[in-house]
Order: C-alpha cells, then sequence, then structure tokens
C-alpha cells in the first residue's frame, strides 16, 4: 500500500501509522493509537527486564559448630548461585563483644569460602552488637561451587533409594 493511501485510511479511523519494522523492504506499518503503542512497548520492556537481584540473608554467631557453618556457607552458595546478593551478619551475645576479633576472622572465613561465587560489595562493618557484609555474585561463567552438596549414596556406591520407592 503507499504511504499517503496508509496515512489517509489511519486518519479516517482517528489512529496513527506507527512503523514496525523500518528495516524490512518493504518497511512495515501498523495503523493503532500511539498510546496504546508505547504502552504496549513499555509492558514489553519491563517483561524483559529481570526483577532485580533479590537480597538474601544469612545469620552467623561466634561459636557456630562446624557442621552449622557449613550448612550455612552451602545456603549461601545456592543463594549466590541464583544471581541474588548475600548479606551475612554475625550476632554477638553477652560478653562475645568482649572478642569481636574472632567475629572478624569468622567474617574473613566466610568470604574466602565464597570467594569463587562472590565478591565483596561492602567489607564487613560492625554497628552495634552485630558485623555485616554484603556479597555480590560473580557472573555466571566465573562461578565456581566448593560446598556443593554430594550426591546422596548407599554403601554400594550406588545412588540412595528413597523410602517410598521398592525394588520390585
Amino acid at each position: 500500500m503507499k504511504l499517503s493511501d496508509a496515512l489517509r485510511k489511519a486518519q479516517s479511523f482517528g489512529l496513527d501509522l506507527v512503523e514496525i519494522a523500518p528495516t524490512a523492504n518493504p518497511p512495515v506499518c501498523k495503523i493503532v493509537g500511539l498510546g496504546k503503542f508505547r504502552y504496549d512497548i513499555s509492558k514489553h520492556e519491563r517483561e524483559k527486564k529481570p526483577a532485580g537481584a533479590k537480597l538474601k540473608e544469612i545469620k552467623f554467631r561466634v561459636n557456630i559448630d562446624d557442621h552449622d557453618y557449613l550448612t550455612k556457607i552451602r545456603h549461601g552458595e545456592e543463594f549466590l548461585d541464583r544471581g541474588n546478593k548475600v548479606r551475612v551478619q554475625l550476632q554477638f551475645r553477652g560478653r562475645e563483644m568482649a572478642h569481636q576479633e574472632f567475629g572478624m576472622q569468622l567474617m574473613e572465613k566466610v568470604r574466602e569460602d565464597l570467594s569463587g561465587m562472590s565478591q565483596v560489595e561492602m567489607e564487613p562493618k560492625i554497628t552495634g552488637r552485630n558485623i555485616t557484609m554484603t556479597l555480590t555474585p560473580l557472573p555466571a561463567n566465573r562461578r565456581k561451587r566448593r560446598f556443593a552438596p554430594a550426591p546422596k549414596t548407599d554403601d554400594t556406591g550406588e545412588p540412595a533409594m528413597s523410602p517410598n520407592s521398592s525394588n520390585s
């Protein structure tokens, strides 16, 4: 259709002629209201954008047991692997405040253990009875998990069967 004919037709409907694909041969146009067209484009752009990284939090205490520490580090790796930021918070209680250096040592250990998955956004900082540090995930191609949970196996080395399954 000729440009002049298309413009006349759009005006007769009280709408606008909008160029959709300018690089096509011939260019593709559409008769729509310009406001609705802009709204549809902005809606499409919003859908394409990621919702943003969520902030997950892991809380530690100074005298944490090794197994509990590993569990929390695994959770931290999982959060970072999903692209979330992680706030690491260490809480002091009572007389633990007298030995803040132990808390800083634990925060450095957390930083080192999660270094394959993250970088430090906010250095460890003492605020009141807490030490807080924020970690952001590395780009997906540079992440290396160190504490991924091992697949469960039975004594024979075979993957463990769930209690609901049967061997028959």
